[in-house]
């Protein structure tokens, strides 16, 4: 559900993470100088927030290695323009940097397929520019670039040529492990292209026609982009020998009319959208040989309501594993498949806890052993679990949480990943041994928050990290997390952006309130300098959603520090419900949206009253998507504890949401209505006796205008008055150059005129 902007807000799920990627060896190296535009004042406004370059500073995407070592290759954001990306490259040999394909000299400015559109918006990179993917040929000698549709081949000279067979409006580019063909999804077929040395041969669908236009080939279903983290719908296998292809027909999934209003028109869309309680896609699995011969179906069990959850090869190629999850989420399979026949057999079964759900994870390896490491939260944490032949073995245990694992050397048994072992608030990087799990190594400084990959072998180490007053850093570290060079260094001094604005800038603190069941929830406060005997007012942002963490320790950006240069104490607070707790913390939403999660940010605002320097009278109240939802909320339970609120493309009614979403924390609304009626924020909507902003962007394919039109409505029916600022041609984000600062004064305009200043 949630698309991650930290400048924008908090929305609904996690965090727009793209974990950097396989690096094979050290280098010694820093990326290339970019000229940067020094800020003219020290003065941070929104204006400036918004502006190029950013002032995070430079922060690489899609960092990798060439198959053969020689090149280190990124994508980097221009200074003057934060949104446009090119892929730059490091050579080895000579010890330099060039730019390897120049997206603005290689953009046909061909307008992107609707399609597309929507799958960067599943991607949390809807306002990005330029080169977004890119994949390197296994013989390390040519690159494929994506871009405008169309699908370029680029050498490493700069030269780069267009794939002419795979046409226009081509999607989820790949290529095979080996580097013998090109995959990729037009007209809802999957075609493929065999790649020679020479010219590349004619692409051909390998997958039948259809006579119904709802049935698709080779593609992720909307669920599966936009909740599932599932963004492939073709797996190739190890050698190139099969490629298992997904099938999904949505003829059952109902019918909604998006409309997508702009500035000087509106354009609709007839959209298949699973709102709860209904139909989901009906989904098969193929296996096929890269011609499309041998064709089998994978057999998935007697019950057709599920969930194609995730699909992996076993290294040798020799068995396809796929997890199989039932619609209620309470219980995961992994499935054991021969590719020749598309026989399965269960290997074991992952069930959620009383009351609770299963959380899908990508933070699982198949070995060449035949073994498993494997991420459950069987006992109450998410940990590590070596399998093998049925039998588990917990490498990790304790009240903490695993949240990624990052390498496997199975040469040498050692296993790293990233988890909260030391402090929730800042995780850390770690080794164990698969011999002596109980021996656990730190990799990483405890000053900072880390993120993590590692090469295939699980030698070398890429790490991101940042600190309250340091944007996102990068480097490249050994095993034993010892940094052999920077990737990018972003230190906030000489030219760097942010550099005019770091003696300005305020350092959080940190604390804890206990919830109505003890439970400790942690709050993060960033002040302007006090006076003695003044009172100041509290921006009190909030996301309140399951599956997400609001307060770390890391960076906050500069919208934060601009809301604080204005005057304002930020505020926020991770209540019940929130992410990385362990699954009894978690689980108390369930079927309680609107609850235990409301309860506890009313917590923290009777906390702020109680402080000395907060002014009670002047606690403003704000939230984007699941934020904006439980602004509402909030005004509606607790009448005049808020000077006002903020909402942001809120949820109103979850019975328009999606399954997969919904469904896992409310249930089926076919068999629980009641709980959705409780859930909904229309009902007590006419309550709300606060100032109220209401903004949506009028092209949101996330949260859709109807949640707010449905509460406009009902406000209005009922005479209650509240202001309203709707963007054209904005989706979920609402965000831009221009957009951006209109939207923040906006809101603070809102804010000063009822006294919140």
């Amino acid at each position: 559900m949630a698309r991650a902007n930290r400048a924008a807000g908090h929305v609904l799920g996690r965090p727009g993470f793209a974990p950097v990627l396989a690096l094979g060896l050290a280098l010694g190296l820093a990326l290339p100088a970019c000229v940067r535009a020094q800020a003219v004042s020290a003065r941070l406004t929104f204006a400036r927030v918004f502006a190029s370059p950013g002032l995070a500073g430079p922060v690489p995407r899609a960092v990798k290695l060439s198959p053969d070592g020689r090149w280190l290759t990124v994508l980097r954001n221009r200074p003057e323009d934060r949104e446009r990306y090119d892929l730059w490259g490091y050579d080895r040999r000579d010890g330099t940097w060039r730019m390897l394909v120049d997206s603005a000299k290689l953009s046909s400015g061909a307008e992107l397929s609707e399609a597309e559109k929507m799958q960067r918006e599943r991607l949390r990179i809807g306002d990005l520019k330029g080169i977004v993917d890119y994949h390197w040929r296994a013989d390390g000698k040519a690159i494929l670039v994506p871009l405008d549709g169309a699908l370029y081949l680029a050498g490493l000279d700069g030269h780069a040529r267009r794939i002419d067979s795979a046409g226009a409006d081509a999607l989820d580019a790949r290529l095979s492990p080996a580097g013998g063909y090109l995959s990729f999804v037009r007209d809802r077929r999957l075609w493929v292209a065999p790649l020679g040395a020479g010219a590349d041969a004619p692409a051909r669908a390998i997958t039948p026609p259809e006579t119904a236009p709802t049935v698709h080939w080779g593609e992720a279903e909307f669920v599966a982009h936009e909740e599932m983290r599932r963004y492939a719908g073709a797996w190739w296998a190890p050698g190139d020998g099969h490629i298992a292809v997904e099938r999904f027909d949505e003829a059952k999934v109902a019918v909604v009319t998006r409309a997508a209003i702009g500035a000087s028109g509106t354009t609709t869309f007839e959209q298949r959208y699973p709102a709860a309680g209904r139909a989901n896609v009906a989904v098969s699995l193929w296996v096929m040989r890269p011609d499309g011969s041998g064709r089998v179906a994978v057999d998935l069990g007697a019950d057709s309501d599920i969930y194609l959850a995730r699909v992996d090869w076993a290294p040798d190629g020799a068995t396809l594993y796929v997890q199989r999850e039932n619609r209620a989420q309470t219980r995961l399979d992994l499935l054991a498949v021969d590719p020749e026949t598309g026989a399965s057999h269960l290997l074991f079964s992952e069930v959620a806890r009383a009351k609770s759900w299963i959380n899908l994870s990508d933070n699982y390896r198949f070995l060449k052993d035949g073994s498993l490491i494997w991420w459950s939260e069987r006992d109450g944490f998410g940990h590590l679990y070596h399998v093998v032949q049925g039998r588990f073995t917990q490498l990790t245990q304790g009240p903490w949480v695993v949240l990624s694992l990052d390498g496997v050397d199975e040469a040498r048994g050692r296993i790293t990943f990233t988890a909260t072992r030391d402090d929730v608030l800042a995780p850390q990087v770690y080794a164990l041994d698969l011999a002596h799990p109980a021996r656990i190594e730190r990799l990483t400084d405890p000053a900072f928050v880390n993120e993590a990959s590692m090469d295939k072998a699980g030698r070398t180490l890429v790490i991101t990290r940042s600190a309250e007053a340091q944007p996102p850093q990068s480097y490249i570290a050994d095993e034993h997390g010892r940094r052999l060079a920077w990737i990018e260094e972003n230190r906030v001094a000489g030219d760097h952006p942010y550099a005019p604005y770091l003696p300005a800038h305020r350092a959080p603190s940190y604390g804890t309130i206990p919830a109505a069941d003890g439970s400790l929830l942690h709050w993060r406060m960033i002040a302007p300098p006090l006076e003695p005997g003044r009172r100041y007012p509290v921006f009190f942002a909030h996301y309140g959603g399951p599956a997400f963490q609001v307060v770390t320790k890391g960076w906050t950006g500069a919208l934060v520090q601009a809301i604080v240069a204005r005057g304002y104490i930020w505020f926020e607070l991770d209540n019940r419900g929130s992410a990385n707790r362990g699954v009894a913390f978690e689980s108390q939403i369930r079927h309680a949206m609107g609850g235990v999660e409301v309860a506890d940010q009313l917590a923290g605002a009777a906390f702020l009253k109680t402080l000395p320097y907060v002014d009670p009278a002047r606690i403003a109240t704000y939230g984007w998507s699941y934020g904006g939802y439980m602004t509402l909320k909030m005004l509606e339970a607790a009448p005049h504890v808020f000077a006002a609120g903020v909402a942001i493309a809120p949820v109103t009614r979850w019975e328009l949401y999606d399954t997969y979403y919904t469904e896992r924390y409310l249930g089926d609304p076919r068999e629980g209505p009641g709980i959705y009626a409780t859930a909904d924020a229309l009902l007590d909507a006419p309550t709300i006796a606060d100032p109220l902003l209401l903004v949506h962007g009028l092209a949101d394919d996330n949260v859709v205008f109807e949640h707010s039109s449905e509460l406009i409505a009902r406000l209005q029916a009922q005479a209650v008055p509240f202001e309203m600022m709707l963007y054209p041609g904005q989706t979920h984000a609402v965000t831009g150059p221009q957009i951006g600062v209109h939207l923040w004064r906006t809101i603070f305009a809102f804010l000063e005129s009822h006294g919140v200043k």
